[in-house]
């Protein structure tokens, strides 16, 4: 049995995320992905997972264009809300759930074409809070949005 002699010591211990993630776990957490219907429906790969960070891509579709003819903002959000949150995962309990708090989003650049990818990443595990930011690159790795966030375990 582990036993620690400072409460901040056993905190600290908690809060750090699994050393690696298995192929077992990243399979579950595609599988996850796959399973979400809202993922589906824009097409959202998981494409790396490890600890405090998760890459998720989309390839551009017609159906995904604000009348400009651009990706819609709020698939970029939900994009980058997504990756944030299987960040935040690699620090819970396969089944423990969370809530995103805010949500802030900087969009940079157009999306035309080709594949956008999200990089989420934990700034800052909390004991129930934590900081999450997220950056989305084009096909050419130009940044087109960065993003902010908070979750919370509920």
């Amino acid at each position: 049995m582990l036993k620690f002699n400072h409460a901040v010591n056993f905190v600290k211990f908690v809060m750090m995320p699994a050393p690696e993630i298995s192929e077992e776990i990243k399979e579950y957490a595609k599988n996850s992905l796959r399973s979400m219907p809202l993922a589906q429906l824009i097409g959202m790969e998981l494409v790396d997972l490890s600890p405090g960070e998760a890459v998720i891509k989309i390839e551009m579709r017609d159906d995904l264009r604000q009348p400009n003819g651009i990706l819609h903002g709020g698939v970029t959000a939900t994009l980058i809300d997504t990756a944030m949150a299987f960040a935040v995962r690699t620090f819970l309990a396969p089944k423990e759930p969370t809530a995103t708090i805010d949500l802030t989003i900087h969009y940079l650049r157009p999306h035309i074409s080709g594949t956008a990818t999200c990089t989420g990443k934990v700034v800052r595990p909390g004991k129930r809070i934590f900081t999450v930011s997220a950056d989305v690159v084009n096909y050419e790795g130009k940044l087109i949005a960065t993003g902010l966030s908070t979750y919370t375990k509920i």
